[in-house]
């Protein structure tokens, strides 16, 4: 029976592995891994260019103004984001206005009686949101540094009414909440982490279940079954399917590797942007949190594709068609889509019983119970938790489901699948 069980899973792994679909797929996910890291270069390439500056011409007819724009503007963005070029101009207003291009913005400061300063913003077209708002910021802080100078007010004191404020950032609360840094990861970084094992359950689903089915309709089932138990073709669908999906999140890890290389060079030095949310991750402790609980991720994983794995195979076993195939998805899809969002918006949910509760069902505990440990609403206790009850599902699962899958994979009836399944699991064999 053991020689039967190793040479199915051989053979359903490397059909799966051989075939055209696998080789097409995984060219299709490299290609479309290195254009997403290399988005910019791309764009750049066929005529964009992520990182050209806003270069700003000013005309200062009030003979103050243009060296207070300049350093408000300087003020409000930082050397990783500096994204326009301030110049003075000596050109004439008609002038400067013809001669501008794309990317380029000219401002014309004049005296006024009433505000002592206004202004005016020209560009050949519209100006992108984030650039306009820096510039209004800039040309605020002009008006009131401009208006306190033609009030005559001392160099000490616009000096002091200049300068940015001094904040001191003090949290009074003691409670476990999310900062700012956290917030920001949580909400970016963190959806992306946990994106491709979200992806790879869908895969194996798909192929588990797609498998046994095209077996039932092709009618070779009956000759494997004939052969083997049940139990042994499940246990082997399910263990060449785990091993592909581990293999093909390898895989989809050196896709990303290789994108990383090209977009830097080989140098590996980081987009600012990057760099900076990177930063975010280690500051707010969320690298060290990931760190600590990582063998637990990894089990919890492993579990879950297995829990997955499982049941696709035994609802699987009940179809007779492709019809019937995708009708046993909706269910899995569903519920594996209720804890990618709940994960992702665990920090929405800070102190409520009913979200460390959800951490410990099976099939979402793998993406919720994580999420709240890291943004610190559970401790490594309720992890452990959440695995044992897996462990505890997974055990029922192949007790009662492996009598289901024997009801069920012979069973070419022509009623409802969940009919079907109803039968199955009333069954005297079961």
């Amino acid at each position: 029976m053991s020689n039967k069980f190793w040479y199915l899973t051989k053979q359903s792994l490397k059909k799966k592995l051989k075939s055209k679909w696998f080789i097409g797929v995984n060219i299709m996910l490299l290609v479309v891994i290195i254009a997403i890291i290399n988005i910019n270069s791309i764009i750049a390439f066929f005529g964009g260019d992520f990182t050209e500056k806003t270069k700003v011409y000013v005309i200062d007819n009030t003979e103050i103004s243009y060296p207070i724009f300049k350093e408000s503007m300087k003020a409000i963005m930082t050397d990783e984001e500096e994204s326009v070029v301030v110049k003075e101009s000596k050109k004439e207003e008609e002038k400067l206005e013809k001669g501008l291009k794309e990317n380029e913005v000219a401002i014309i400061f004049e005296n006024n009686a009433t505000s002592y300063v206004t202004t005016k913003i020209i560009s050949k077209e519209k100006i992108n949101n984030t650039i306009y708002q820096y510039l209004t910021q800039g040309l605020n802080a002009t008006k009131t540094s401009v208006a306190l100078i033609k009030t005559n007010t001392s160099p000490e004191l616009l000096q002091k009414i200049s300068s940015p404020m001094d904040i001191e950032r003090i949290v009074l609360s003691d409670k476990k909440s999310v900062d700012e840094n956290m917030e920001m990861v949580m909400t970016t970084l963190f959806p992306t982490i946990i994106l491709p094992f979200f992806m790879l359950i869908i895969f194996l689903v798909q192929m588990i279940g797609g498998e046994i089915c095209e077996e039932k309709t092709t009618k070779s089932m009956e000759i494997i079954i004939s052969n083997v138990s049940p139990k042994t073709h499940l246990l082997s669908k399910v263990v060449a399917s785990n091993v592909f999906i581990i293999v093909q999140g390898l895989l989809l890890l050196i896709y990303s590797g290789i994108g990383i290389l090209i977009s830097t060079g080989g140098k590996l030095s980081l987009d600012p942007s990057v760099d900076t949310l990177l930063s975010a991750a280690v500051d707010s402790g969320f690298v060290a949190k990931i760190v600590h609980i990582l063998p637990a991720i990894l089990i919890m994983m492993l579990l879950s594709f297995l829990a997955y794995s499982l049941v696709a195979g035994i609802l699987a076993a009940m179809t007779t068609n492709m019809e019937d195939f995708n009708q046993i998805q909706t269910p899995i899809m569903l519920v594996l889509l209720a804890g990618y969002y709940l994960a992702i918006m665990a920090g929405m949910f800070e102190g409520s019983i009913l979200i460390r509760i959800l951490s410990y069902v099976p099939f979402i505990s793998c993406l919720v119970a994580p999420s709240l440990y890291i943004i610190g609403e559970t401790t490594i206790i309720d992890i452990i938790i959440s695995i044992v009850v897996l462990i505890v599902t997974i055990l029922l699962i192949a007790r009662y489901g492996l009598k289901v899958y024997k009801v069920g994979i012979l069973n070419y009836s022509n009623n409802k699948i969940w009919t079907r399944f109803a039968k199955a699991i009333k069954s005297k064999e079961v």
